[in-house]
């Protein structure tokens, strides 16, 4: 006779007391307690100002800056970038629960948190940059610049004409008047929190409808003043849903809203050493701008700015050769007259005859080959793996900050790589 078989099943209704030490859940070169050694060592007055939780004041304890600014940067280095799925993590995940160390996260302070502290962030990037240069990782001898559009947070069919604008303009002024009126009317209408959330979705409908107004009057008195013409066959169109976005070209050849991110990179420790966004559609602009945030991020110059053939600017090549900057980007060939671009012109200045020169020299060449090696494999990264793929915020303010946080977290990746976390 077959004896019956001992099995251990499931008790799912008995509670059990665990004991947790937290010091024991991720090993001690996981990159988490890197980030969290190079956020004690940082300077995070800015994001403590604005909290109002103080010694000997009544209320709930504020959850410490650097708890939030590792979870974010964790997560980005891991390629998360929802705040709630970072919630989520915080409870399921070790690493995310080492950060933690018993501390309860919602994802509501988490979004809070990532778009509300930009000025901060933006001084903690630059003093990793610093410190990083202190320890001689970066040293500015040579940077590649390049650019990459991201999706943006809005609908091809919100682009509206002026005409559209001002009519969901003014719908959205008697919606917001209406909701206000059945609020007074009866205010048992509806939950109390069910109607402020009603009239914040309304107040901020009618915010974006005026901003994009008042976009579509700025970029088509812009356009119609740079061709020289009274009125444009074909107005401009600005979303509804997001003013400051543009419809662009983007890599697989179609056209859908985005914005421009550009990236600096050192060439020799693949840093990241400028960051910026724009909604330009091209990049012939960004070579000057960039040079700015270098030098205002880093207090230097690099010595050579390597860019590829979009950022052509010879304007910008005379500025920089003036503050000693050798720039190398591809010269366009002159198809019409059979020009050689590589050749000194009659009407170019000694900058511009010294930039042909070094464009069309062995050593330039092999020197711009750096260019595709670098600039262009830090977009990748940054958007296959530090969650620049889609942005999920809208304005340019806060696309940057979004940039921002993903180029802080690439940085502190490459660091770990590096060895020197």
């Amino acid at each position: 006779m077959d004896e019956e078989v001992r099995l251990r099943q499931p008790n799912r209704e008995q509670l059990i007391l665990q004991a947790v030490d937290y010091e024991t859940l991720i090993g001690a070169e996981h990159p988490a307690r890197a980030i969290w050694r190079v956020l004690e060592a940082m300077e995070l007055s800015r994001f403590c100002a604005p909290i109002k939780a103080r010694e000997n004041c009544p209320g709930r304890d504020a959850t410490d800056p650097r708890v939030l600014l590792a979870l974010w940067l964790y997560g980005l280095s891991e390629g998360v970038n929802s705040a709630r799925e970072i919630a989520r993590l915080s409870t399921e995940h070790v690493a995310y629960r080492w950060i933690c160390g018993g501390v309860s996260i919602n994802y509501h302070t988490l979004s809070d948190f990532r778009s509300g502290h930009g000025g901060a962030l933006d001084e903690l990037f630059t003093q990793v940059l610093g410190l990083l240069m202190h320890e001689h990782l970066i040293t500015l001898s040579r940077v590649a610049q390049d650019g990459t559009r991201v999706r943006a947070s809005a609908g091809a069919a919100s682009f509206r004409r002026q005409a559209r604008l001002k009519a969901c303009l003014r719908a959205a002024r008697e919606h917001l008047a209406r909701l206000g009126a059945e609020a007074e009317q009866d205010p048992t209408l509806c939950g109390a929190r069910q109607r402020a959330a009603q009239l914040r979705a309304a107040r901020e409908y009618e915010q974006r409808c005026q901003r994009a107004l008042e976009q579509a009057a700025r970029l088509g008195a812009h356009k119609a003043e740079a061709k020289n013409h009274p009125q444009r066959k074909t107005e401009t169109r600005i979303s509804t849903t997001d003013p400051e976005a543009r419809v662009m070209k983007m890599a697989d050849g179609g056209f859908r809203p985005a914005y421009n991110l550009q990236f600096a990179t050192d060439t020799e420790s693949r840093m990241i050493v400028g960051v910026r966004a724009c909604n330009a559609g091209t990049d012939s602009q960004q070579l000057a701008p960039m040079l700015e945030e270098i030098e205002r991020r880093t207090a230097a110059l690099p010595g050579q700015h390597l860019a590829d053939g979009g950022y052509l600017n010879f304007a910008a090549v005379e500025q920089a050769a003036a503050r000693g900057v050798e720039v190398f980007v591809p010269p366009r060939e002159n198809r019409t007259y059979h020009i050689d671009p590589l050749t000194p012109q009659p009407g170019d200045s000694s900058a511009l005859a010294e930039y042909r020169q070094r464009m069309g020299s062995a050593q330039g060449k092999r020197i711009y080959l750096e260019r595709a090696a670098t600039a262009e494999t830090v977009n990748a990264d940054l958007k296959t793996w530090r969650g620049l793929n889609r942005l999920l915020v809208r304005g340019l303010g806060k696309v940057l900050l979004v940039a921002t946080w993903s180029a802080l977290a690439y940085n502190l990746m490459r660091a770990i790589t590096m060895g020197w976390l």
